[in-house]
């Protein structure tokens, strides 16, 4: 059990979609709009964990086509988030956008994050620690995995407010929220490139 606990916090610290973007909207529209936007993404990753173990997920990216539309709508979406978050605050007229990724947002990136099926996969499918009982495990593992997810991304969401409390020139703020949402990209960009290749 300690060898999962500790493979979760590595999965779950690491930076990918879920903890980039709760760091950008932290720092592009501040603490109220992230703590939404962070319940929607616990909602979502609960959803997502549910259709691993269920084996839906499994079924949906059993055939290729729907795998391959879900990625495309993942990069999508992903680019739209992106977007918001790097022009949150941009004093450039044809890009200013006061629109706050929330609730809603969460859950949609969760239910087409690529790490997220991955890694919720790696979760419910290794690390046997109760032989006795799958339904025992599988309900620890939940426990272990949200009592590790909601600090983790509540740190990650106090680190991109705290960027939006110091004040940051608007010309700095907005390179802050291009670079936060360049690194979201890049890190999807790897991670569809790991599921394709």
């Amino acid at each position: 059990m300690l060898t999962f606990s500790f493979a979760v916090f590595l999965l779950l610290i690491t930076p990918g979609p879920g903890v980039l973007s709760t760091a950008g909207v932290g720092a592009a529209f501040g603490r109220r709009a992230g703590l939404q936007y962070v319940l929607g993404l616990f909602v979502g990753t609960n959803f997502v964990a549910l259709a691993v173990v269920s084996g839906l997920a499994a079924i949906i990216f059993a055939v290729p086509f729907i795998r391959t539309v879900l990625l495309l709508m993942s990069a999508i979406y992903l680019l739209y988030l992106a977007f918001r978050i790097a022009s949150a605050g941009a004093k450039i007229a044809f890009i200013e956008t006061d629109s706050q990724p929330g609730f809603f947002s969460g859950i949609a990136l969760q239910l087409i994050n690529p790490k997220a099926y991955a890694v919720n996969t790696t979760f419910f499918t290794g690390f046997a620690f109760l032989g006795e009982s799958l339904l025992d495990e599988t309900l620890l593992k939940f426990a272990i995995i949200n009592a590790t997810w909601i600090p983790i991304h509540l740190l990650w969401l106090a680190a991109g407010v705290m960027v939006k409390r110091m004040e940051l020139p608007p010309n700095i703020q907005f390179r802050v929220n291009l670079l936060m949402a360049g690194a979201m990209l890049i890190v999807v960009g790897l991670a569809v490139y790991a599921l394709i290749g």
